[in-house]
């Protein structure tokens, strides 16, 4: 019997090959491309096929097949840290998911959206996994408790237009090629169909797959093939100040007792800088100085030049052009 797939019907019907792009077939506890000049096969780990193209990946298949440990790590630190109030708040998170999906009800009855990094629900994203009327299509790079299917940004192993909506929250740091994956959107995206992106920009290193930040203008530049929808900050400059504060202490040691105890204290004693992000949101000067930004677009084929782009500077500070 082969392996029952997480995801419908319709969604599987979609899959991909991620070297080649050819179909794939069920086999008992694998995928397998059809194309005889790639053949690649893609195990099935507990209904989830994990589609990644190991030649152009830093991640790698048995990585995934080995048990996942971050999970339980994340869940050990929440439970000693539980007490203690966070240091951010992604202020515009929720109320963005809901336009997101308004947007798509508007375009569609029944809207298929893809979330890339989706193993657990990001920040805001309640609203928008408890509507009814959208399909939720979860991917991560690693297993998780909502993962549907394994895949990576760069390839994404989906057929061109599968796709009414995409939400990449809090993902694209982790990229070695941003634009490739902003490429991989654009072509999985139906006409007119809605990104909802969220990066980072004064946030510190998370570990050794962190590799890129964006300011306002750049990620709206990695997005330019998109007619902007809104876009801005999303954790603001309280949000920035905290975690500078926070890892300016823990550069002091390298002892996981001691960096536990520090990171107490800096929650304790920087957690309402947060509080200042509702009043500084939307102020020029929270453009220059944000934890992180987000962008709502929709898919065209017309590209905002780089000279286009200059002119959409949101910050506090003077803007030179040449004469």
């Amino acid at each position: 019997m082969p392996t029952e797939l997480r995801v419908n019907g319709q969604v599987r019907e979609m899959i991909r090959c991620p070297r080649c792009s050819a179909d794939v077939v069920d086999a008992e506890v694998e995928l397998r491309c059809v194309n005889s000049g790639c053949g690649t096969r893609f195990p099935i780990v507990n209904g989830i096929p994990v589609l990644l193209n190991e030649e152009a990946s830093v991640y790698s298949i048995s990585q995934v097949l080995q048990e996942d440990p971050s999970l339980a790590t994340t869940q050990r630190k929440a439970m000693l840290l539980r007490w203690l109030p966070s240091l951010g708040k992604n202020i515009k998170a929720a109320a963005n998911y809901r336009r997101f999906a308004e947007t798509l009800a508007n375009q569609s009855a029944s809207p298929r959206v893809l979330i890339i990094g989706g193993r657990v629900l990001g920040e805001g994203m309640d609203w928008l996994a408890n509507e009814s009327g959208i399909e939720l299509v979860e991917t991560d790079i690693r297993l998780g408790p909502r993962t549907q299917i394994i895949c990576d940004a760069h390839n994404i192993p989906f057929a061109d237009k599968s796709f009414d909506g995409v939400v990449i929250q809090a993902v694209l740091q982790y990229a070695v090629d941003p634009d490739k994956c902003a490429d991989e959107i654009h072509r999985v995206l139906g006409n007119d169909g809605i990104v909802y992106v969220e990066t980072p920009f004064m946030q510190q290193v998370m570990d050794n797959y962190d590799f890129i930040r964006f300011t306002h203008l750049g990620q709206r530049r990695l997005f330019r093939r998109f007619a902007e929808l809104d876009s801005g900050v999303a954790c603001g400059p309280g949000m920035a100040l905290a975690w500078s504060y926070l890892y300016f202490l823990l550069s002091f040691s390298r002892s996981s007792r001691v960096r536990q105890l520090l990171r107490m204290f800096a929650i304790a004693t920087s957690f309402y800088l947060k509080w200042f992000d509702r009043y500084l949101v939307d102020k020029p000067g929270a453009f220059d100085a944000a934890s992180g930004y987000y962008f709502m677009g929709r898919k065209t084929q017309s590209v905002l030049s780089d000279g286009e782009l200059i002119r959409l500077y949101k910050g506090a500070h003077p803007i030179f052009l040449p004469v």
